[in-house]
């Protein structure tokens, strides 16, 4: 039996933190039996980024019952059950945390779908639950809220499941007593100082050198598993570290954009894969003799100008397969295909006869030119705006004749779409494909961001 949960927190301090909303389902294996849904009056105040990212506030949880009066219903609903959850290790924490302060010792195996799912589903681009969920196709509403994402996580669960016919990692990976990770003391009081704050982070050594930058919606946590880690890079790390600075974005696109740039600039000892250019393959378009747009696979070259860029060959394959049926394109002409004759997708009535000129130049290239406005930017000159670093000001990304600018802060007062005014505020970037094709993501990941399109 499982107990699927998700719990969301005020944020704050390590293990100072309280419940502001549960979700648990319990499952048999087969289909969910039980469930419970509530918001929690935490008695503390909710961090505001943590307001942010969740809507949850402080007038909400006024008359929602406090953690003592649903106590009860959790024991008795996770009473002989496994503790599932998105990073288990995290909400069993905050469970045991919560009841500690009611003097009730809180012990349940517990399981980790992050873990299973790295273990059978390797090789994804992410193992964040939401963009894990949605590589795999598994449907997520209220995303950041305890109900969204505990039912995601139920999903998940089964499809791994699914993965693991013969139950042996999902038995393997059950965590059967509570072993808290402690940090080091010399640690405590370096993440005691750091906010709960979307931003960069850039962690020094003795000698005030920066050896590592990083980036986090939440830098307090993330400087906070780094010295928790077990594993060989953080163990490296940890014996090194003597101090952490930070600088605070509000948004999560300009701390990318921060990140790359300042690991290309200072080139810490400790960020190897960023020294090195992360897309190495990209898209191209050039038109044949007969007048038809063509897609290629290349390595990337920041001499071309590419359509989009990949981290490698393989998922930029996989990228041009998925647009060549989405599309209607011909596996001939997007180089998928080596043939003399009817591609594949002529056969199947997907592509519409451009490998034998059958279809006209205009009408195929109408279609090439859909996907190559896709995944181009918008508009050649425009502004993207973002969260500021509170609740007044706004971040401004400047994309000018289709190239990155920099990224500035503004008030809202300010008339942002005046040129003068945003190149005085904007602090200048280098542009590069890893820029380019970060904000190209950011940007179809966050449909919602509000963008001005300039003169």
């Amino acid at each position: 039996m499982y107990a699927i949960l998700d719990i969301e927190t005020t944020g704050g301090k390590f293990n100072e933190e309280g419940i502001t909303e549960i979700a648990i389902y319990k499952y048999d294996g087969h289909k969910v039996i039980d469930q419970f849904i509530t918001l929690v009056n935490p008695e503390r105040e909710i961090q505001p980024f943590v307001v942010n990212l969740t809507g949850i506030n402080n007038n909400m949880l006024k008359s929602a019952p406090k953690f003592y009066e649903v106590a009860k219903r959790i024991i008795e609903l996770t009473e002989d059950c496994i503790i599932v959850a998105h990073n288990a290790e995290f909400d069993y924490r905050i469970l045991r945390t919560e009841f500690k302060r009611l003097g009730y010792d809180f012990k349940r195996k517990s399981l980790c779908t992050v873990e299973l799912a790295k273990d059978l589903i390797p090789n994804q681009a992410s193992y964040s639950l939401g963009k894990l969920v949605r590589s795999l196709g598994i449907p997520v509403t209220d995303r950041h809220r305890a109900n969204g994402d505990a039912l995601a996580t139920v999903k998940l669960f089964k499809l791994l499941q699914t993965k693991d016919s013969a139950k042996h990692i999902i038995q393997s990976s059950i965590k059967e007593s509570y072993k808290a990770k402690k940090i080091d003391s010399r640690f405590i009081d370096i993440v005691n100082n750091l906010p709960s704050v979307t931003g960069v982070y850039y962690m020094h050594n003795a000698d005030g050198q920066i050896i590592y930058i990083g980036k986090s919606r939440n830098i307090k946590r993330r400087v906070n598993q780094h010295f928790t880690a077990t594993n060989s890079k953080s163990k490296k790390l940890q014996l090194r570290v003597d101090s952490v600075t930070y600088e605070e974005t509000g948004s999560e696109l300009v701390a990318l954009l921060k990140e790359i740039e300042e690991i290309k600039r200072v080139k810490p000892m400790f960020n190897r894969s960023r020294k090195r250019t992360l897309f190495t393959h990209a898209l191209y378009a050039f038109t044949d003799q007969n007048g038809y747009l063509n897609l290629k696979i290349d390595v990337a070259d920041g001499r071309k100008h590419p359509i989009t860029t990949f981290s490698n060959h393989q998922s930029a394959k996989h990228f041009l397969e998925q647009a060549a049926e989405q599309y209607q394109l011909c596996l001939k002409l997007t180089g998928l295909e080596k043939t003399e004759n009817t591609c594949f997708n002529y056969k199947i009535d997907i592509c519409h006869g451009a490998c034998i000129s059958q279809e006209s130049p205009e009408l195929y290239n109408r279609r090439v030119q859909e996907l190559i406005e896709k995944f181009s930017y918008a508009h050649q000159n425009m502004v993207i705006i973002d969260r500021g670093r509170d609740v007044d000001e706004r971040s401004a990304i400047y994309i000018k004749d289709g190239s990155f600018q920099g990224i500035g802060f503004f008030n809202l007062n300010y008339q942002i779409n005046n040129i003068n005014v945003l190149e005085s505020i904007i602090t200048k970037m280098d542009n590069n494909k890893d820029i380019q094709h970060v904000i190209q993501s950011y940007l179809r990941k966050h449909k919602r961001l509000k963008i001005i399109k300039l003169t």
